[in-house]
């Protein structure tokens, strides 16, 4: 039970992209898959929430770390074989993906979020999620379905990595090259494509 290789896109793609399998027992197997997955979350201490497909693992399990208002996180929760039963309140938010390190966006997520599960000893369990829990759960929840945070970014601008400025602050910078686009996977904007056309 230790640390797992975390599959970064584009170059596991096909991986990522993978639909995950419905855990017919919760049993020594997936409890171990668990303990991975919290272990894996604790060495990335950035990280608030990790999906099995995210370590190779296609079964339907997820891990989140919950604010739940605190100012620091939850210890991690396991939900197997999450079912959203109702969604509401969706509202641009904050986004972000361990398989995608250093690249950042702004999603539509549903802010309400009720949800039926099993815990991690086969017990099932309804919940409702709140605010930033909701989104970090139902980010998690679409990783089994090989969906993935860029999917839901609506516009390029949406898209940026964070970094320091002359003064130390932290600074968005949207992604604003083609090349930028390319590398991380994803199609060219339309009007970027043009104006490169129109610079030539």
């Amino acid at each position: 039970m230790t640390a797992r290789k975390i599959l970064i896109y584009p170059q596991e793609r096909e991986a990522l992209r993978k639909q995950s399998a419905e855990v017919p027992v919760v049993n020594r197997r997936v409890r171990h898959l668990i303990k991975d997955l919290k272990n894996t979350l604790k060495a990335h201490e950035e990280g608030i929430g990790l999906a099995a497909p995210q370590i190779g693992e296609h079964r339907r399990v997820v891990i989140v770390r919950l604010s739940e208002g605190r100012e620091s996180p939850a210890p991690p929760l396991a939900l197997v074989n999450p079912r959203v039963l109702d969604a509401a309140n969706p509202r641009r938010d904050f986004d972000g993906c361990l398989s995608f390190p250093g690249l950042y966006g702004e999603t539509v997520r549903p802010h309400y979020l009720r949800v039926a599960f099993l815990d991690e000893y086969g017990n099932p369990v309804e919940r409702v999620f709140l605010d930033f829990d909701a989104v970090l759960v139902h980010h998690e929840i679409d990783h089994l379905d090989g969906v993935l945070f860029i999917d839901r970014i609506e516009r390029p601008e949406d898209l940026y990595h964070i970094r320091e400025d002359e003064f130390g602050r932290q600074v968005r910078v949207p992604l604003s090259t083609p090349l930028d686009f390319i590398r991380w996977g994803m199609p060219v904007p339309p009007e970027m494509q043009a104006q490169q056309e129109r610079a030539r």
